[in-house]
């Protein structure tokens, strides 16, 4: 058991026999009424995506969550497969369920969120940063530099990035998965 005073970003709580992760949360106080907490929250167990609004000390059920690292290995018809690094054991996640899966490569490490009170897969988290090598990019414009220009170019996971002119198909870049913006160049 805890209060809304225990409220935290990427806390997952139990709401209405649903299960829903903190995106966002704050307090609301009035120079009468008591304060109010509210948070908005992003489903976990369903695609809904809610605000809620709590008396400050009102009572939340927090879930327990474990991570545990995986190994994407690949995707079918059936979904997206893992393998636990300890046990060798293959779990098929949604796609809804990943928070970046244009960003997923063969054998790359993932945290894959466990509900240890059913022992649920609940949601797959990549790195924040991933390193990726540029399949295609449109030539740079010479003495277009001046500012900073972006271009498309696509990774070899298939999705599409904006970089600066000077990267090159070949070359590995640093990209941010969870606002999918171009970091750096790699050597």
């Amino acid at each position: 058991m805890a209060t809304t005073a225990d409220i935290r970003t990427g806390l997952i709580i139990k709401l209405d026999n649903s299960l829903y992760s903190v995106v966002e949360f704050g307090q609301n106080k009035t120079a009468r009424a008591a304060a109010k907490v509210w948070a908005k929250l992003k489903g976990v167990d369903n695609t809904r995506s809610i605000e809620h609004t709590w008396n400050s000390g009102d009572t939340i059920y927090p879930v327990r969550i474990e991570k545990k690292p995986f190994q994407f290995l690949y995707k079918d018809e059936s979904g997206y497969n893992f393998m636990d690094n300890e046990t060798f054991e293959q779990i098929v996640m949604e796609e809804q369920t990943i928070d970046a899966p244009q960003f997923l490569k063969d054998g790359q490490e993932v945290s894959v969120q466990i509900n240890t009170e059913t022992d649920q897969y609940m949601a797959v988290e990549l790195p924040d940063k991933i390193v990726a090598l540029v399949t295609y990019s449109e030539p740079g414009v010479k003495g277009d530099t001046a500012t900073r220009t972006l271009k498309p170019a696509t990774i070899e996971t298939g999705a599409t990035v904006m970089v600066p002119l000077f990267v090159d198909e070949g070359e590995l870049i640093r990209v941010n998965t969870k606002t999918g913006e171009y970091i750096e160049r790699v050597k």
